[in-house]
């Protein structure tokens, strides 16, 4: 079966983790889109305030299907 699929770009932002800033994005994706197939991570960035680490930030790829 033929299929095809739409890419987007998507920031998650954690104050945890990637890991965590990636599973954020992808849930809220989830939330609000349907068919979703699967993620790439593109970039890894965060935010520094006073010297520490105050954000990590995941810029994913999230696909899903078009009916």
């Amino acid at each position: 079966m033929d299929r095809v699929y739409k890419k987007i770009e998507l920031v998650g932002v954690s104050t945890v983790s990637y890991e965590d800033a990636v599973k954020t994005a992808v849930e809220k994706a989830a939330a609000t889109l349907h068919g979703l197939s699967w993620f790439e991570v593109t970039e890894q960035r965060g935010r520094i305030s006073e010297g520490k680490i105050a954000e990590y930030q995941a810029v994913i790829k999230v696909a899903f299907r078009i009916d």
